[in-house]
């Protein structure tokens, strides 16, 4: 869609039937401002999607907390309260699908199996397999990898070396749970679909999404070793997590009734160095993920494809045809947005008690703007320098060789794990440390 308003033909490349199943539900608020942007405002509140105003994290004790409000910046600078949305991905997904494809772009049913590449070994278009098993050549001046996860050009090393992220040693079990206890207030902290956080100890943590009116999203981040520790189904140990965890998640779940079957993703944390080059560009999860705890995958990848858009545009025309990475600008400025990012997770886990002070008094607004997503277009918080300054880290942009190589946070049983001790399990240490 962003393409289209760039007056570009599109060719989505989609091996997947929609609607499908998806994880990655909450969406921050500079997430909503995109989608109104794209003039989808009236679309969301016709499907319904709860209506989320921030986001509330519960120490292990299940009585402290703390809560980010939902808020935007109007054309003066100054903060206003809206709200964004939680979504069922399969529905959002497909209804996202189905507005590109009426705003004209072609769909093509089928798995991209093999890159073109042209005598200059720029990328100029790909093999499809389609459904009967015939082969289609899709031709075209740029390939956007927008496959997630699935890192589809980093797999063919199409791009630099993929590495595993800081968190890579954790697990992510997930489904969806039929009648849970929600907050219902008038204030932006009792809304009743807002985005709530359970923690256990360092890596380990629980999610709560609203979906709908009855059903939740839940999961449990938890050290893989833990985990395999437990010799449980993936069922049983997320039904058992869900109560054992954390005693406010227990009295919003009362009664386990799961509405979905139970996922996992493992070691889900990576990094793509030189993602982008002569007639190719990475979008997203395709090229860096860091960390789900305050749900900014989504925002990402669509905050990037609206930064792309402009910059193809530029680049059909006729810059930088010549160079070596001909989106090597674009390139820095997502990392050093998702830079932003890790860093402020980084000190969430590695600084909790510093981190609530920031969020709470010193640098409230500025902490607002960045859990709303505002880290790009000549973002400049006084926060992230102290962010990085307390994680004793320098970040240095200069050499294009290095700035892409991922940094962030360990496990670390010697450094304060969030509100108490407990963050290791015992027998666990040297599977983390084996590497």
């Amino acid at each position: 869609m962003f393409l289209a308003r760039e007056g570009i033909r599109s060719v989505i490349v989609e091996k997947q039937t929609f609607p499908r199943y998806h994880i990655g539900e909450s969406l921050t608020g500079e997430c909503g401002r995109l989608l109104r942007e794209l003039g989808l405002e009236a679309r969301m509140l016709a499907m319904g999607f709860p209506q989320k105003r921030g986001v509330k994290v519960y120490g292990p004790d299940g009585i402290g907390s703390w809560f980010v409000p939902v808020k935007l910046r109007d054309e003066k600078g100054e903060l206003y309260d809206q709200f964004t949305w939680q979504v069922r991905r399969s529905e959002f997904d497909k209804m996202l699908l189905d507005e590109a494809v009426a705003r004209g772009a072609a769909l093509v049913h089928g798995q991209a199996t093999k890159i073109l590449t042209n005598s200059e070994g720029a990328v100029s278009g790909l093999v499809v397999r389609l459904a009967d098993g015939d082969e289609l050549t899709v031709e075209a001046e740029v390939v956007l990898d927008c496959s997630g996860q699935a890192t589809f050009l980093a797999q063919r090393e199409m791009t630099g070396p993929k590495y595993l992220g800081s968190y890579d040693k954790q697990i992510a079990i997930f489904s969806q749970v039929a009648h849970s206890i929600r907050d219902d207030g008038d204030t932006a902290d009792l809304c009743r679909d807002n985005t709530l956080i359970f923690y256990r100890s360092k890596f380990h943590w629980s999610w709560f999404i609203p979906l709908d009116k009855d059903v939740v999203s839940v999961g449990v981040v938890a050290p893989a070793a833990y985990y395999l520790d437990k010799k449980e189904s993936k069922q049983d140990f997320l039904i058992r997590e869900l109560h054992a965890l954390n005693p406010e998640l227990k009295r919003r779940l009362p009664d386990i009734e799961l509405a979905e079957d139970v996922h996992v993703i493992p070691n889900y944390s990576f990094q793509v160095k030189g993602f982008c080059g002569k007639g190719f560009m990475c979008i997203g999860d395709s090229h860096r993920f860091v960390d789900p705890i305050f749900s900014f995958g989504l925002y990402v990848a669509m905050k990037e494809a609206q930064l792309a858009a402009p910059v193809i545009k530029g680049y059909l025309q006729g810059d930088g045809r010549d160079l070596a990475n001909p989106f090597a600008a674009h390139q820095l400025t997502c990392e050093k947005g998702i830079d932003i990012l890790e860093d402020m997770i980084d000190l969430f886990w590695e600084q909790p008690f510093a981190f609530a002070l920031l969020v709470h008094r010193k640098y409230t607004e500025y902490m607002v703007d960045t859990f709303a997503g505002r880290i790009y277009d000549g973002y400049a918080s006084p926060a992230i320098a102290v962010f990085r300054n307390m994680l004793k880290r320098e970040r240095t942009y200069d050499d294009v060789s290095l700035y892409s190589v991922p940094i962030g946070s360990r496990y670390n049983p010697e450094r304060a794990p969030l509100w108490q001790a407990d963050s290791l399990v015992e027998g666990t240490e040297e599977w983390i440390y084996s590497g």
